[in-house]
């Protein structure tokens, strides 16, 4: 079975990216993109800036599509994430919902973190962010 999800790629004014610890279930303790399920009726936008909203407190708004990654989930439930550029609008960073904490990190610091597989070959794939020496394709 597929799920529908979405993620947002949101940076600040000084070029560091939003991040959220997951909370629970899968990723538990991962730092990853924020995101989640697209409800039913739901476009990506609206989903991209619902999600945000709940796990970080802040408001944003969905711009391009970047890419889509596939992960495997329980009981052999497969997640179909997009993920999206988005720009911040409102609202003040504040860990929420299934969230553990949410923060903003340059893109050196990655490296240090426990990422959700896959995330920065992702990012590194699509021009997000630049390989640099620390930043290897394994996180």
């Amino acid at each position: 079975m597929r799920v529908n999800c979405v993620g947002a790629i949101v940076h600040d004014s000084s070029g560091r990216m939003l991040l959220v610890r997951r909370g629970r279930p899968p990723g538990q303790g991962l730092w990853s993109l924020p995101g989640g399920r697209v409800e039913p009726g739901e476009s990506d936008a609206e989903a991209v800036a619902r999600e945000v909203l709940e796990e970080t407190g802040l408001a944003v708004t969905a711009g391009r599509w970047v890419g889509t990654v596939d992960r495997p989930g329980p009981g052999g439930v497969v997640y179909e994430i997009r993920d999206y550029l988005a720009e911040v609008s409102g609202g003040t960073l504040s860990a929420g919902d299934d969230a553990a904490d949410a923060r903003w990190f340059a893109h050196d610091e990655l490296v240090r973190l426990p990422l959700s597989p896959g995330l920065v070959d992702a990012l590194v794939g699509w021009k997000v962010i630049e390989p640099t020496s620390g930043l290897t394709a394994t996180g």
